[in-house]
């Protein structure tokens, strides 16, 4: 007999912990400076304060920095689905000299720490004049070998009868992939826009290394000014977080259902 409020018993608690911090940071953002430099700590505010939303969107270039995050973002998740999806469809059904090869190369590439390959990509970016623009930030993700990996995984469960059946129609091969692939990878895609997004939309360490002007500053880069050595701005800092973290957990939300169907179906066929 299945016990379900067992699972739960032990699922609760465990969410609880992963919650707490995203609660208290929301509280934060809504509290008194005073309040916040209380000792010992107040958990619920006393009256809920906007300042810290008011200083993050009026006195900084907080706008500018979102702004920049959101075109880093959807330039990366626009190149992963196009890029990552045409590769992953080419490695799982065309057959072509050097494909084992060419895809073990790439996977090999998931080993490689991305601290080895910061300065080289670097040195190659100074010499493209991309430092200190935008393209620096979005260029490292047009691509990744993980999006590739997924939707050939992914491509690989799909039966290729109808795949064959729009080639008898006279379908030819890009027509199969966009008009019969492609909308049926729709739960692949999804987990690919989300984790795409988290990445480049969380992305601190290359943007510290490629950009150095405040007006092409990404959200996370920002948000780090708002911390200092002698002082630290807690209400604009948890109000700026509140706001970086919304679309986040929108985007998963949103894409929860496609996002768990892809990771059993990923691993189906190698």
């Amino acid at each position: 007999m299945k016990r379900p409020w067992l699972a739960h018993l032990i699922l609760a608690p465990t969410a609880l912990v992963f919650v707490a911090p995203l609660l208290w940071m929301t509280l934060t953002a809504f509290m008194p400076d005073a309040e916040i430099n209380r000792y010992p700590p107040t958990l619920w505010p006393s009256e809920f304060s906007l300042d810290g939303f008011a200083r993050i969107f009026t006195e900084d270039d907080y706008p500018r920095w979102l702004l920049n995050t959101v075109i880093v973002s959807a330039v990366a998740v626009a190149g992963h689905v196009v890029l990552c999806s045409l590769a992953g469809y080419g490695f799982a059904r065309l057959k072509f000299p050097g494909r084992t090869v060419g895809f073990t190369a790439i996977m090999a590439t998931i080993m490689i720490p991305a601290q080895v390959l910061m300065i080289p990509t670097f040195m190659m970016f100074r010499g493209l004049g991309l430092i200190d623009t935008l393209g620096a930030a979005f260029v490292p993700w047009l691509a990744s070998a993980f999006g590739v990996f997924l939707m050939r995984q992914f491509f690989l469960s799909l039966p290729r009868e109808l795949e064959e059946a729009a080639r008898i129609d006279g379908c030819s091969q890009l027509g199969v992939f966009f008009r019969i692939v492609l909308p049926l990878a729709r739960p692949a895609l999804a987990a690919l826009v989300v984790f795409t997004l988290l990445g480049a939309w969380n992305d601190l360490i290359w943007p510290l290394i490629s950009i150095s002007s405040e007006e092409t500053y990404t959200l996370q880069m920002g948000l780090s000014t708002f911390a200092g050595a002698r002082h630290t701005e807690w209400s604009a800092l948890m109000a700026g977080n509140v706001v970086a973290v919304f679309p986040l957990v929108a985007a998963f939300v949103l894409a929860q259902r496609h996002f768990i169907a892809t990771m059993s179906f990923s691993g189906l066929k190698g």
